[in-house]
Order: structure tokens, then sequence, then C-alpha cells
């Protein structure tokens, strides 16, 4: 590595983002500056500024709602490594890019880097999956491997409901310090078996935030979808994300809306049915804060007088 070259990890701060850095640092371990965010912080590449010869790597976080920065660090001569499995947009065509894309609605981006590295951390990448609510995906790959699947699966669970929050002060944890936590260890298994505060923690914090969840309001409710609502509280926006994963695997054939209370409108977390993952982000799409991928997405502020709009395109779409 050149002397002069700095180097950038930019990563989702949820299961699927962390866990995904976890295993190419662990395959390739590099000194760099660490940019990520509570999970709905995807503009990541804004804070990223690259230099000629420096070196970009970014993972779990959409092409398409980073594209203009994205283009501003190509055209700075850096170069990216940039791996995602989110609605990625127009990818540019750029000597200095090298992009893994799969939007594929059984795919995470941990699978993606496991595949790029020939199944080196394969635990790591099925904890991320069960994380990000791939449990299909996940027990297939874990097949004829010793993992202790419920284990991991919780892991994965917790690690990703760290991610969720209005802002990094909801979290538990900051994502760079949970990863940070968690890289050294070669196996989730050896993490596990070596750092319960960490796991104990957000153990403790789920416990009491799902506790709240299920006092949740349901506002609109059919045989394809429930939308219900959160208080305004730090618990509610950690808890929000998770909760609507728990809610799509109890009720495959439904889908769900998440919407968390916040001053002037909501928080949404969107999981379109298990049995046909799609349609979430299109919905998302309709309004100006979404984003997300075909099976979940969000919306980082739907205001208060779209309610009724969200709730027909909710309709519309599921």
């Amino acid at each position: 590595m050149i002397a002069s070259m700095k180097c950038f990890d930019v990563f989702n701060g949820d299961a699927d983002g962390i866990l995904s850095l976890v295993q190419l640092r662990l395959a390739e371990p590099r000194e760099a500056v660490l940019v990520t965010g509570r999970k709905r912080d995807i503009k990541l590449l804004s804070r990223v500024d690259a230099k000629g010869g420096d070196y970009v790597t970014v993972l779990d976080i959409s092409m398409r709602s980073n594209a203009d920065d994205l283009r501003r660090i190509l055209d700075a001569n850096a170069s990216v490594f940039y791996v995602d499995h989110h609605n990625a947009g127009d990818i540019p065509d750029h000597p200095n890019l090298i992009s893994v894309i799969d939007t594929s609605p059984e795919m995470c981006t941990a699978m993606l880097i496991n595949e790029a590295l020939d199944g080196e951390y394969l635990a790591w990448a099925v904890t991320a999956a069960f994380g990000d609510n791939f449990p299909a995906l996940a027990t297939r790959k874990a097949a004829g491997h010793d993992f202790p699947l419920e284990q991991l699966n919780r892991l994965g669970m917790l690690v990703n409901y760290n991610g969720y929050g209005g802002s990094v002060e909801d979290l538990l944890y900051h994502p760079a310090d949970l990863y940070r936590a968690l890289a050294p260890f070669e196996t989730p298994m050896t993490f596990l078996a070596e750092n319960k505060t960490v796991f104990n923690k957000l153990e403790a914090g789920y416990e009491t935030d799902l506790a709240n969840a299920k006092q949740a309001k349901v506002i609109d409710q059919t045989e394809k979808g429930h939308v219900i609502t959160l208080a305004d509280a730090a618990g509610s926006r950690r808890i929000s994300g998770v909760y609507g994963n728990q809610l799509a695997q109890d009720n495959p054939n439904r889908a769900h809306a998440i919407l968390t209370q916040q001053a002037g409108g909501f928080l949404v977390s969107i999981r379109a049915p298990l049995s046909k993952r799609e349609g979430a982000d299109k919905l998302a799409l309709q309004f100006e804060t979404g984003g997300g991928r075909s099976a979940a997405a969000g919306i980082n502020h739907l205001q208060e007088s779209d309610l009724n709009r969200f709730i027909e395109a909710f309709r519309a779409t599921f």
C-alpha cells in the first residue's frame, strides 16, 4: 500500500453492513477511517473526502442514494469497491469502480462478501443474514456446518436492533464501536464466548423495548396488511425495524408498516410479505425521504399530513 494512500470503510450501521466489514477486514486487514451511522443514515459518501489514490470501500448502502457523491469521489481519481443489495439506480461505468450489486429479494451484502471471500468467514455471513431478516438464506448457507444457529440468529438480530434509531444518541452502541467490538473475533461463536458484556447489554435493551412495542396501536388492518404506531421514544425508534422483522416472520403472507411518532410526523419501517418479498422500496420511494430494498424499506420522515396518502399507497402496493 502506498504510504500516502488514505482508506475509508463506509458501511451501514446494521447487522448486514457491520458484519460485511468484519468479514472483509478479517480477510484483508487495513487501517481505515470508519464512516457509518444509524441504519437509516444511508447518504454516507457525503462524509468522504477522498483524494486521488485513496481507496474507498462501500458496504450495504444504496448506490442510488449516493450517486452524486460516488461520482465526485470517482472523479477525484479515488478507487471504490462497492458491494450492496439495495436499489442501485444507474451504475457508473468508471475504471476506478469495482461494484458487486445484487438486488435479488433473497440476498444480503454479507453473503455477497462471503462469496467474494470463498466462504472463509461463513458464520459471520450467516449471522448477518439472520439479522437482516433472511432466515431461509442463513439456514441454507449454514447447511453442512456445525453452527449454533439459534445463537447466531439471536446475535444477528441484536446487532441489527442496535442500528435503528432517530439519531445515533438513541443507539445502545455507536455502530463504529460495535464493529470494533466484533472485529477481533474470527467467528461469532468466539465473540459470544468471550464478550458477554456487549451481548448482554444489547439483549437487555431489546427485551425492554420489545415489551413496550407489543402495546402498539393498530391504525389500519386488512387481511393483507397491518399499519401500527409506536410512541415517540428512543426505545420505539430502536425496536421499530426488528419488531417489523418479527411481525413479518410471524405473519409471512402479510405486509407491515411500523410508524414511530416523531415531531411533525413518523419514522416508518415497511416490510413486504415474506411470501412475496417485493414492493417495499417502490412504496417508500413515493415519499420524499423513502428508500430501501424490495423486501424491506423505510421513510425517514413521513409528514403527518401524508398519513392517509401513505395508508392508501400501502394498501395499493400490498
